[in-house]
């Protein structure tokens, strides 16, 4: 019996075994790579405020690109769909038919501004074609995988399978040539201007090049002083080579530079006939071809195309990692694909031995110690809550990236204020390196010199630049004489040396605010002369607010206002890209002394509903991202909750034309990053975020110490969206807002919601966020 019971048991202990194997395995966390959809934002978007709103096509556009690489990569690569580095243009879009190449892009995600330094790899088989139009094969949808560390696609033309993965500084691809027929690589430098230079070293397998960069906005079309280079190296002989420029073809050809006469050119390689495939190891940079080839080699070695892959995708999992959320399948592809947009800028500029040319001109060749230099700062975008979203994930990266706006700083001899392609700009509005500056001090992020900081932002500040040149070329605060003689911008300054001309009452907003954020800045650092003159100017907006009206008005040097007045217009030559009611909303230093501008609470409140039930809100652009949540310092934060909700399911979809406006460096998705974990920054330069109303049943927050923060919202459902009551670390918390040591210290919110709003938690002055007039800044 003894033996009998003991073999009997073994196979059901096997099957035992077995089945809770089963269990574990599929109780395994999905790695969070897979719930990525990068071609969210590739289409136009579908959502009804974009087309109430926008106005220029390029606002109805997400301009996003199915990015391989990894996060704050130098260079991404993306399939080609335009083969154009003109402003507005991406390299992709979902709704194009034909891939033209991988490109290996500088484009700001989500921007209508233009491609740098760039060039495409395209294969092909059968007969050499060089014309990126003419070359392209028909591709589908169906047929591309996409991940943040991976791109693959069937060209149909050609029957070749097409792949590719990168690192910071470099990619790998791998081409699979099925149809037998002669096969080709084709790689062209995207000059629009003509200018690019491509060499063939057949002997090598090598093939090297550089694509020269011209400014944008202040300086258009003038050099920038740098180039994309690229080295290639390729795994198997070549068997014919050429060069081509237009349409001579010169077989044989080593070399081929550019006229600058906007002719394209570029260079091929033959491998033969035969099934075959055809692996190309590609490094890039800002400095030179030595340093493309030194990031080649120190980033990929002897590693095969897997190896490659997996380190990336381990690289994106690490980042999409900081942040661990509970909920629906769907909700997770949208959180986790917003949290990948936001991880693409600014971008890594420095070479992996630290070297990166001089900003504002690229000579001579600088050297980071002990930091990554990083540009493309997108500043009027991203000071918001995609800046923010780094201070909060990424305080070290943070660091060196403020400090890279420092030694811009001291080799240009100004702050800049929106600095791209390793220039000065003067693209947007506003001061807002003050902003990112203050929100990372006042966060306890203080890699950076802080004390160099300041000098350079206290003379944006406070010196009018009067050296025209410099002036025009972007250097110093727009209109900054008007600013300080009248404490507002007049109509009368049409600020005719910035891209953005006029928009008055905008700039005399953001001033006001950045002048605030400086203030906390001079008042860390013990000048409290400056803080005190600062704080002062904070209140500055107060000078554009029509008391007659509640809102946001065009004002003349004599003081008086414009006439024929409509807040709801929805452009205006005095604001930037939106409506008077949508900008009276910018002054997130003092929402408290903007209620009294209002005329009373009562008044703010209702002309807040009044933007919102009317139909006036646009998501689309960022100066109207605060807005939701500014019933939160008036009483009804039950409106915040309801709002925020809706906006994050009406703006934002998981498909292709999900996102309601360009995603502008990552601010498009910081917001519904923030929103969804259920809190949002709605004044950089205060240590504070806002309640709003968590999607997610549970989000667990790691911001890097080995601390983590946990928000549980019990009872959260598409109807129960309302706060009830909330505890904090097991004590009663009340209050609409958070603190950043209290998320970063660690600890537990539990929020209790309902389908009712709660109309007494959260209605106290001691419970609303910091105004400058009205509460001291902790």
């Amino acid at each position: 019996m003894t033996m009998h019971f003991r073999f009997s048991f073994l196979p059901v202990l096997f099957l035992m075994c077995m089945l809770f194997g089963i269990r574990n395995v599929a109780a395994q966390e999905k790695p969070l790579i897979e719930y990525v959809e990068t071609r969210i934002g590739t289409a136009p978007s579908t959502t009804e405020s974009a087309r109430m709103h926008s106005e220029a096509g390029s606002e109805l556009k997400g301009q996003t690109i199915p990015v391989a690489g990894v996060p704050n990569g130098m260079t991404h690569w993306t399939p080609q769909t335009r083969a154009s580095e003109t402003k507005c243009i991406a390299p992709y879009y979902y709704n194009d038919t034909t891939f033209q190449g991988f490109r290996g892009t500088h484009w700001l995600n989500g921007s209508c501004v233009q491609d740098y330094g760039s060039f495409t790899v395209m294969p092909l088989s059968g007969e050499l074609i060089t014309d990126a139009d003419q070359r392209a094969s028909a591709f589908m949808h169906e047929k591309e995988k996409t991940s943040p560390a991976y791109y693959g696609t069937w060209l149909e033309k050609y029957q070749i399978n097409a792949e590719v993965t990168a690192t910071a500084r470099a990619a790998m691809m791998r081409f699979s040539f099925e149809s037998g027929e002669e096969s080709f690589i084709v790689i062209e430098p995207n000059s629009d201007e003509g200018e690019a230079f491509i060499e063939v070293f057949k002997e090598k397998g090598e093939i090297v090049g550089y694509n020269p960069v011209h400014r944008i906005y202040q300086g258009a079309g003038q050099p920038a002083g740098i180039s994309g280079y690229f080295v290639l190296k390729f795994d198997r002989p070549i068997k014919q080579f050429g060069v081509w420029r237009g349409d001579t073809v010169s077989p044989a050809g080593r070399s081929v530079t550019g006229n600058g006469n906007k002719v394209k050119s570029g260079a091929y390689l033959g491998f033969g006939s035969g099934k075959q495939v055809v692996s190309v190891k590609i490094g890039t940079s800002f400095t030179s071809l030595e340093g493309a080839r030194l990031n080649l080699e120190k980033e990929t070695g002897n590693q095969d195309f897997e190896t490659v892959r997996k380190s990336a995708e381990k690289a994106w999992n690490e980042a999409l990692g900081k942040v661990k959320v509970k909920g629906s399948e769907k909700d997770k592809i949208l959180f986790y694909s917003a949290l990948y947009r936001t991880k693409l800028s600014p971008r890594l500029f420095s070479d992996v031995d630290g070297k990166y040319p001089s900003f504002a001109g690229g000579t001579p060749v600088q050297h980071a110690e002990g930091f990554d230099y990083y540009c493309d700062f997108s500043l009027w975008d991203t000071f918001r809550a995609a800046m923010p979203l780094n201070i909060l994930l990424e305080p070290k990266k943070t660091g060196d990236m403020l400090q890279s706006l420092v030694k811009k700083a001291e080799q240009g001899g100004w702050m800049p204020i929106f600095p791209c392609w390793n220039h000065y700009t003067a693209a947007m509005i506003g001061d807002h390196a003050m902003s990112v500056m203050a929100d990372a001090y006042i966060k306890n992020v203080r890699n950076f010199d802080v004390k160099t900081a300041y000098d350079f932002l206290r003379k944006n500040a406070f010196e009018v630049n009067a050296d025209p040149k410099s002036y025009e070329a972007g250097k110093g605060r727009r209109a900054l004489e008007s600013y300080l003689r009248y404490g507002y911008i007049p109509l009368e300054d049409s600020v005719w040396q910035a891209y953005h001309k006029r928009e008055q009452v905008s700039r005399t907003l953001e001033y006001a605010y950045d002048d605030f954020c400086l203030s906390v800045l001079a008042s860390g650092l013990g000048f409290t002369d400056d803080a005190a003159k600062l704080k002062k100017r904070a209140l500055n907006y107060k000078n554009v607010i029509d008391p007659g009206t509640g809102y946001a008005r065009g004002r003349y040097a004599n003081g008086k206002w414009i006439a024929d007045f409509d807040p709801f217009v929805k452009r205006s030559s005095f604001i930037t890209e939106g409506s008077p009611a949508q900008y009276t909303w910018f002054v997130p230093q003092d929402i408290a002394g903007l209620q009294s501008a209002a005329g009373s609470r009562n008044a703010f409140t209702s002309k807040l509903d009044t933007l919102f039930e009317q139909g006036h809100y646009w998501h689309g652009n960022e100066p109207n991202h605060q807005i939701s949540y500014l019933y939160a310092y008036a009483g009804q934060p039950w409106k915040t909750q309801k709002l925020t909700r809706k906006i994050i399911r009406e703006e934002y979809d998981t498909g292709n034309g999900g996102l309601s406006g360009n995603e502008d460096g990552g601010q498009m998705s910081a917001w519904l990053a923030f929103s969804m974990i259920g809190f949002y920054p709605v004044a950089p330069g205060t240590p504070e975020y806002v309640l709003g109303s968590p999607v997610f049943e549970e989000v667990t927050i790691h911001s890097g110490n080995g601390k983590k923060f946990v928000i549980e919202a019990k009872g959260v459902s598409e109807s129960a969206y309302y706060i009830q009551s909330a505890t904090l670390n097991g004590k009663v918390f009340t209050k609409n807002f958070l603190t950043h040591d209290e998320v970063v210290n660690g600890g537990k919110l539990v929020l209790q919601m309902g389908t009712e709003p709660s109309k007494t938690r959260g209605t106290q002055p001691a419970d609303e966020p910091f105004s400058v007039s009205k509460t001291k800044l902790k």
